[in-house]
C-alpha cells in the first residue's frame, strides 16, 4: 500500500466542502487478468444461483461486481470506487488455502473533510469526506489506474492440491453446500478495503508513517481503559492485540447493535463460578435450562489420553472434559457421545479462545469450548474431587460481548498476522461476516460491519443529532458506555456558559435532568446513577443525553444494559 500526503489551499477546501453528496455509492471491479484466465477464462459453465454467466471467467467476474453492487446499497459515497481485481494460484495445499485478499491501495492523512484530524484514512473512506478522487489515474505512476482497493483471489481452489473436493461457488444464493460461497468472501475482503481493518501494526504496535489511524481511536482495552490512539507506546498497543477477550470496539452504535443482536452466551456453572465459552458449530443449541452432570475427564487408549481421538472409556450419564489437538471436533465429541457422554466441555490446547467448527447430523449432545486457563481450573477441582456443572445459556451475557457491553475484537496469544484486531472475535454468535473465518452460515448481508461503518463515518450516524460538525461531536461524552447501572458524563466548554443536560429516551420522552445552571470553562463530569426523575432505576435501553446552552447544542447517545 502506498501512501499519499497533501496539504490543501484553503479556497481548495472551500470548493470541496460544496461538493454534492449521493445517497450510495458505485463501486466498479477494474479487470486486472490476462487473456484467457480468471475473469477472462472461456471454459463454459452453467448459470448457478442467480449468477447468468455462461463462462467460468464471466462468472467470477459476476460474483465480484455482485458483492461490489451489495456494499454499494450500504455505503454513502460521491466519489466512485474502483476496486482492481485477479485471480491468480496462491497458497494451498490440499486441506487448507488462502483463499484471497483485499485492502487499500493508498492512504489519507488531513483530507479536505476529514472527521478527525492527524487521523489515516483508507484510501475510499477520505474520498467520500473530501468528496472528490484524491488519487486520480497516473497520479501514483504514469500507468496507475487510479484504484483505491486491490484485490486477489486463488484461481487454483477445488483443483488437484488445493482443497479437493471443494471449489468455488459462483451463485448468489448462499447455496454453496460443501464448496465455497466466493459472494461471502467477497463481502467480507471488500470490507477490509474500505475501512474494516487498521492500518497500525499489530504485531509492533507502531503506527503507520507515526500517525494513529481512524480505527485506533475505538479499539479498546479494558484491562487499561485506553484506545489505541490514547496509548503513548508502542509496546501497550503491541501487548493489547493479545490481551484476549479485552479488545473492544467503543463505537455507539457497534455496541447497540451487538447487545440487540448477538445471542445469548453459553455458559459453564461450576461450583467456584461461571465461566463464558463458545458453543461448537454442530450439535444442539444450548437452553436456559441447560445439562447438568459430573464433569469428567475423558481417557482414551492411544496417547495423548485425553483428546478423546479414539473411544474413551465409559462416560455414560456424564459431561466430558475433552483436550484440543490431534483429530477433529464433531470426531472427538461423536467419540464421547458413543461412549455415553451427556454433554462435552473443549479445553483449548493454547493461550486465547476458539469456537469448535465441523458437521455431524448424528451429534446429539451440546459441545462448549472454554481456554486453556479455565479448563485448567476445572482439571485441578476435579483431581480434588467430585464437580457436577451445568452447561447453559447465561441469563445476562451475550456470546461476543464484553461485561463492559463492547463487542469483543479478535486478540489471540500469540499474535495471528492477517487475523488479530482487524477482525471481530471468534464468539460472536451468530456469526459475524468479519469474523477470521468465513462461516457457512453467512448469507449476503454485512451485520455488525453496519454499525462499525457508521461509527467510521462510511454511514450516516443514526444517533447525532443532524447538522453537527465533527468537532461538536467529541463535545459531549460518558464513560462507561455501554453503562451497567450508570454512567459518568463528560463535556467541555470553551467558555462560560448557562446549559441543561436532559436525558430522553428514544421516543422522546424526558427522562430526568442532569443537570441545569451556568457552567465555568472547562471539563465538567456529570453522574447518572441509571435511575429516572422518580427514582426508578432506568430501563435497559438508548437513551439520549442533550447538553443545550445559548452557543451549544449537542446529543449523544447512551447505552443502559442489563
Amino acid at each position: 500500500m502506498r501512501t499519499i500526503l497533501r496539504r490543501f489551499a484553503p479556497a481548495a477546501l472551500l470548493a470541496l466542502l460544496a461538493s454534492p453528496v449521493q445517497a450510495a455509492a458505485t463501486i466498479t471491479i477494474v479487470n486486472m487478468d490476462g487473456a484467457l484466465e480468471g475473469f477472462n477464462d472461456p471454459t463454459p459453465v452453467s448459470p448457478v444461483g442467480g449468477n447468468p454467466g455462461t463462462t467460468l471467467g464471466q462468472q467470477r467476474l459476476n460474483a465480484f461486481q455482485r458483492a461490489a453492487d451489495i456494499w454499494a446499497t450500504y455505503i454513502d459515497s460521491p466519489v466512485p470506487i474502483l476496486i482492481q481485481a485477479a485471480f491468480n494460484p496462491l497458497t494451498c495445499t490440499a486441506t487448507s488455502a488462502t483463499l484471497g485478499s483485499a485492502g487499500p491501495r493508498f492512504a489519507e492523512i488531513n483530507h479536505p473533510n476529514a472527521e478527525f484530524a492527524n487521523y489515516w484514512y483508507h484510501e475510499a473512506l477520505a474520498n467520500k469526506q473530501a468528496g472528490v478522487d484524491l488519487t486520480l489515474p497516473g497520479e501514483a505512476s504514469p500507468t496507475d489506474n487510479g484504484s483505491d482497493i486491490n484485490a486477489q483471489f486463488n484461481s487454483n481452489i477445488g483443483t488437484t492440491g488445493c482443497l479437493e473436493g471443494r471449489g468455488w461457488y459462483y451463485g448468489y444464493d448462499g447455496n454453496e453446500g460443501t464448496n465455497i460461497d466466493l459472494v461471502a468472501v467477497l463481502l467480507h475482503e471488500f470490507a477490509h478495503g474500505l475501512g474494516f481493518s487498521n492500518l497500525t501494526s499489530g504485531s509492533t504496535g507502531n503506527f503507520f508513517n507515526g500517525s494513529p489511524a481512524v480505527f485506533d481511536k475505538f479499539l479498546y482495552d479494558e484491562t487499561t481503559g485506553l484506545h489505541w490512539d490514547q496509548m503513548t507506546l508502542a509496546t501497550q498497543r503491541q501487548a493489547s492485540a493479545i490481551n484476549t477477550n479485552n479488545l473492544t470496539w467503543d463505537g455507539i452504535h457497534t455496541s447497540v447493535a451487538g447487545n440487540q443482536t448477538l445471542a445469548a452466551s453459553p455458559e459453564m456453572v461450576a461450583p467456584y463460578g461461571n465461566v463464558l465459552g463458545n458453543a461448537a458449530a454442530f450439535g444442539p443449541a444450548f437452553t436456559s435450562t441447560g445439562v447438568t452432570g459430573q464433569a469428567v475427564l475423558a481417557v482414551d487408549a492411544v496417547a495423548p489420553t485425553g483428546d478423546a481421538c479414539s473411544l474413551p472409556a465409559s462416560l455414560t450419564g456424564r459431561i466430558a472434559v475433552i483436550d484440543r489437538g490431534t483429530c477433529s471436533f464433531n470426531i472427538k465429541v461423536k467419540f464421547a457421545q458413543d461412549a455415553g457422554a451427556i454433554a462435552v466441555i473443549l479445553v483449548n490446547n493454547t493461550t486465547g479462545t476458539f469456537s469448535p467448527g465441523g458437521t455431524d447430523p448424528t451429534i446429539t449432545i451440546p459441545t462448549i469450548a472454554i481456554t486453556q486457563a479455565d479448563g485448567n481450573t476445572l482439571k485441578s477441582a476435579i483431581a480434588a474431587g467430585t464437580v457436577n456443572v451445568t452447561l447453559r445459556i447465561s441469563p445476562t451475557a451475550r456470546a461476543g460481548v464484553h461485561p463492559s457491553g463492547r463487542v469483543r475484537m479478535y486478540s489471540p496469544n500469540p499474535f495471528q498476522s492477517g487475523s488479530s484486531v482487524s477482525h471481530f472475535d471468534v464468539s460472536l454468535t451468530p456469526n459475524a461476516l468479519m469474523e477470521p473465518s468465513i462461516n457457512a452460515d453467512l448469507g449476503s448481508g454485512i451485520d455488525l460491519t453496519q454499525a462499525l461503518f457508521r461509527d467510521i463515518g462510511w454511514i450516516p450516524s443514526l444517533l447525532d443529532a443532524p447538522g453537527r460538525t465533527p468537532s461538536s461531536r467529541i463535545a459531549l461524552a460518558s464513560r462507561p458506555n455501554p453503562a451497567r447501572g450508570g454512567t459518568s458524563v463528560r463535556f467541555e466548554l470553551p467558555s462560560e456558559e448557562s446549559l441543561t443536560l436532559v436525558l430522553h429516551d428514544v421516543a422522546g420522552r424526558e427522562v430526568r435532568t442532569l443537570a441545569n445552571g451556568r457552567f465555568e470553562a472547562g471539563a465538567h463530569d456529570v453522574r447518572w446513577d441509571g435511575l429516572d426523575a422518580a427514582g426508578r432505576p432506568a430501563a435497559p435501553g438508548v437513551y439520549m443525553a442533550r447538553l443545550k446552552g445559548s452557543r451549544t447544542q449537542v446529543t449523544r447517545a447512551i447505552v443502559l444494559v442489563q
